[in-house]
C-alpha cells in the first residue's frame, strides 16, 4: 500500500482541522488515550465532521470508492431475483441498513417493480443526516408510486416481517487494533503529542489480551503479528436478529472466515483506509476525509446471529452468490444490439465477478426466522465449512 495519497484541497484540510480538535478534546477528557474504536466512530461519524456526515461524496468514480451497486442496476437486479421469493409471501417489507447514496434502494425498488415483487415498504435505517439526505435526493427521481413505499427509521423497528438487508455495513463498524509481541498483547490508540495526532500502544484490558493469546495459540503466530477484532460486532447481529420476526437478514461485506482472518501470513491485519481509489494504511491522515475500515470476521458474524435464535441459510462468495441469483439470465435480457449498454454491463459484471475485483473478496451471509423458503443465491457453493 502507498504510504499516503494526493493531499487534499485546502477546504477540505480545513473541515479535518476541525475534526482533529473535536478528537483531541475527546483524548483530553478520555485521560490522554482513545482506543482506536472511539477514534475511527469519531473520525467515520461525528455529526457534520465525520467522514459518513460532512457531506462530501464518498461513492462512485468521484469520491474514494465504488460499491456494488454503484457500478451500474446489474446487482441490483441479480439481488432482486433473490430476494423476490420472500417478498411475494405476504406483507413482506425490506429494511435497508446504511444505505450509502440511495442507489441500491432506488434501483433494488425498480428491480422488483419489474418482477412484481414491490415489498410493503422500503425502510432505511441511516445514522448520518448526511447520508440520508443523499439517500432522499436519490429516492425523488424515482416514480411517486415508489418513492411512497420508501421510508426512514431512526432506530432498528419491532417485529419486523420480510428482509433486513446490509450491504458493506458490517466493515464500517469501528475496530480495536491489537498487537502481539513478547507473549503480551497491546492495543494501538491515539494520543496527542506536540499538538498532533499520535499513534501510541498501551497494555490491553485482560479480556483483550486474553482473546489474542488464545487466537495466537491456536493459529501459530509469530511475534510481532497485529490483527483487529470489532467489540460491536455481536451486539449489533443480535439486534439485527432481535427485531426479525419472520424473514431473512442477508448481509453482503468483504471478509474471511476466522482460520483465514486471522491466518498466520495476515500478520497486518486487515485494517485500511481508502482515498480517491487509493489504498493506505494511515488511519490519522486527515481525519473526515477517508474512509477507514476492516474486513468481517464472519465466522463472528455466524455465531452472534444463530446464538440469538436464527437459522443459518447460507454463506458464498458474491460471484458464487450472483451466478445462483441468476446473472446470466438478467444478462440474456439485455438487448445485444445496443452495444454500449451491452458492454457496460459486461464490465459490471466483470467487477462483481472476477476473483481479482469483488467476485472472491466479498462473501454473502443469510439467515432466517420462521421461513420455509430456499434463498436464490446460497444454492450455488456453500462455504459455511470456511467457518
Amino acid at each position: 500500500m502507498p504510504n499516503t495519497p494526493t493531499p487534499p484541497d485546502a477546504e477540505a484540510c480545513a473541515l479535518s482541522a476541525r475534526l482533529v480538535e473535536h478528537i483531541a478534546e475527546l483524548i483530553a477528557r478520555s485521560g490522554g488515550f482513545l482506543p482506536l474504536d472511539v477514534f475511527m466512530d469519531a473520525a467515520l461519524y461525528t455529526p457534520g465532521l465525520g467522514y459518513y456526515s460532512n457531506g462530501l461524496t464518498p461513492f462512485g468514480e468521484q469520491g474514494d470508492f465504488v460499491t456494488a451497486p454503484e457500478s451500474g442496476d446489474l446487482f441490483a437486479r441479480c439481488l432482486a431475483r433473490s430476494l423476490a421469493p420472500v417478498l411475494k409471501q405476504g406483507s413482506a417489507s425490506l429494511l435497508e441498513l446504511g444505505a450509502g447514496s440511495g442507489v441500491l434502494a432506488a434501483d433494488l425498488l425498480c428491480a422488483l417493480q419489474c418482477i412484481d415483487a414491490l415489498p410493503e415498504r422500503y425502510a432505511i435505517l441511516e445514522r448520518s443526516a448526511a447520508m440520508r439526505a443523499l439517500q432522499q435526493t436519490r429516492i425523488a427521481q424515482l416514480p411517486s408510486t415508489l418513492q411512497a413505499r420508501v421510508e426512514w427509521l431512526d432506530e432498528l423497528p419491532r417485529d419486523w416481517v420480510g428482509i433486513i438487508l446490509g450491504n458493506e455495513v458490517a466493515d464500517a463498524l469501528p475496530v480495536r487494533r491489537l498487537h502481539y509481541r513478547e507473549n503480551d498483547v497491546y492495543e494501538m490508540g491515539v494520543e496527542v503529542s506536540a499538538g498532533a495526532l499520535q499513534l501510541q500502544e498501551i497494555r490491553a484490558d485482560a479480556e483483550s489480551a486474553g482473546r489474542i493469546k488464545l487466537l495466537a495459540q491456536e493459529y501459530g503466530w509469530e511475534d510481532g503479528y497485529q490483527t483487529e477484532y470489532c467489540p460491536a460486532l455481536n451486539d449489533w447481529v443480535k439486534s439485527l436478529a432481535d427485531c426479525l420476526k419472520q424473514g431473512v437478514l442477508v448481509l453482503i461485506d468483504y471478509g474471511y472466515g476466522r482460520s483465514e482472518y486471522y491466518h498466520p501470513q495476515r500478520n497486518m491485519g486487515t485494517l485500511m483506509c481508502h482515498y480517491r481509489h487509493q489504498a493506505h494504511d494511515n488511519v490519522l491522515w486527515y481525519p473526515g476525509l477517508q474512509d477507514i475500515t476492516a474486513f468481517v470476521d464472519f465466522t463472528s458474524v455466524a455465531e452472534a446471529a444463530t446464538d440469538a435464535g436464527l437459522i443459518f441459510t447460507g454463506y458464498t462468495s458474491q460471484a458464487r452468490f450472483l451466478v445462483g441469483a441468476g446473472i446470466d439470465q438478467v444478462m440474456s435480457e439485455s438487448d445485444p444490439d445496443d452495444l454500449p449498454n451491452f458492454l457496460k454491463m459486461t464490465s459490471d459484471a466483470k467487477r462483481l465477478m472476477l476473483p481479482g475485483e469483488m467476485g472472491d473478496r466479498f462473501k454473502v451471509i443469510g439467515f432466517s426466522r420462521n421461513l420455509n423458503q430456499e434463498i436464490p443465491g446460497f444454492d450455488s457453493q456453500d462455504l459455511r465449512s470456511r467457518l
